[in-house]
């Protein structure tokens, strides 16, 4: 991965705290909805791009243009989730403007595919637009949802029907990725696609922080009181222990089991564990960090915290443990029974949450995350050793080839 690549992702992750925007005023379920289907518009957008890193690299030729290219209209895209549903008078349109960043995303992504194919072998030319026709035809769907409803309807009506056309963009353009395994794509680097999938889950995790420091700060009430504090620290246990969850074992098992994969089978199990199944995995992070917001909010009021705020609290953690056991499922064809039942645990825990002050819902959520971690590293010792060994064989290994390499070409 290049330097530059990460100097991209800023704008993504501009436009993953927007997200968050959308419902961190009055979180709703329909909020909660419109902040969901922007979000998995831009995973889209973004599993576009990585794929297009993947063929060749950011930083070579005029693929930096391209990049920044792409950054620019992601911006657009980014200032106007805000009103990507319901447009503010005195200006330009939000949903055709939101519509519009889209659609010229895609298509700068998609033109950027384009030249990098053998424009003389037939087949790859098939190839290509066989692959590119779903997400084409979800773009114009997206611009269409963006600019007929306001147009046609009163503005209720429009609002349904712009959420129902952009949930359908959403169902063509993933399913043309069904149809990969099919027609003879495969993954250039295995370590940068997977490199790429988890660095967005550590932006995630960030905005997790950014949320609980938002809360904290806000002008809720003053002074910070040792509550506050606690809170603070409670947040960030949590925060950590996704982290645990996900980086001190899985996210480096799964890179091993796709290198060892081959053929069509490498890209299948690629598709569905990084562009299908960390979608999930991330939305569970930003859901938490929403009523992660909220709940910090409360605690400074000394409030409770209920509703979808709970929901999102507790419900976004419960999916973050579902989409785990799901990625070691769909890699290594085995069920984690500790993150599984520490998912049910939660579902059941919601309802007495819904009881208690916000910071007695925070340490209830606060154990249960840990106590999930504690039984992940006793349960998992000899794999996560035989895991650690190989990647520090690797690395070693990794390394004494680059100082060769440098002895060579010195």
């Amino acid at each position: 991965m290049t330097r530059l690549e990460l100097f991209y992702d800023l704008v993504f992750v501009f436009a993953f705290l927007n997200v968050s925007s959308l419902a961190s005023v009055n979180l709703t379920r329909s909020a909660l909805l419109e902040a969901l289907l922007v979000l998995a518009l831009l995973w889209w957008l973004w599993g576009g791009f990585v794929a297009l890193s993947n063929i060749v690299r950011a930083d070579q030729g005029i693929m930096p243009l391209v990049g920044f290219a792409i950054m620019a209209a992601l911006f657009v895209l980014a200032l106007a989730t805000d009103t990507a549903f319901r447009d503010e008078p005195g200006g330009l349109d939000g949903p055709f403007v939101f519509a519009l960043a889209y659609a010229t995303t895609e298509a700068i992504v998609l033109v950027a595919l384009y030249a990098t194919i053998e424009t003389k072998n037939p087949a790859s030319r098939r190839r290509s637009v066989l692959l590119s026709l779903p997400t084409i035809l979800g773009a114009l769907i997206v611009l269409l949802g963006g600019t007929a409803p306001q147009l046609l309807f009163p503005a209720d009506i429009a609002h349904n029907l712009r959420l129902g056309s952009w949930a359908a963009a959403l169902v063509v353009a993933y399913s043309g990725g069904l149809v990969i395994g099919r027609v003879g794509w495969r993954l250039k680097s295995v370590e940068h696609f997977a490199e790429r999938h988890a660095l967005i889950v550590l932006i995630a995790l960030g905005e997790s922080v950014i949320s609980l420091g938002v809360g904290a700060t806000s002008r809720n009430g003053r002074p910070i009181t040792a509550t506050v504090v606690l809170a603070a620290v409670l947040g960030i246990a949590v925060i950590a222990a996704l982290w645990w969850l996900y980086f001190d074992l899985l996210a480096f098992h799964v890179e091993q089991v796709l290198h060892r994969a081959r053929g069509q089978s490498r890209i299948v199990l690629g598709r569905d564990i990084y562009t299908y199944l960390h979608l999930p995995l991330v939305s569970g992070v930003i859901i938490f960090s929403l009523g992660l917001q909220r709940l910090l909010s409360a605690v400074i009021q000394k409030s409770t915290i209920d509703g979808w705020n709970l929901i999102s609290l507790f419900g976004g953690v419960i999916l973050y443990l579902v989409a785990l056991v799901a990625v070691e499922l769909r890699s290594s064809r085995r069920l984690d029974p500790v993150s599984l039942a520490g998912a049910a645990l939660l579902v059941l825990l919601l309802p007495v949450a819904d009881r208690l002050p916000a910071i007695a819902a925070l340490i209830v959520l606060t154990a249960t995350i840990v106590a999930v971690v504690v039984a992940q590293l006793l349960t998992k010792r000899g794999v996560r050793k035989q895991v650690r060994h190989r990647i520090h064989q690797e690395q070693i290994d990794l390394e004494a080839a680059v100082v060769r390499w440098r002895h060579r070409h010195q």
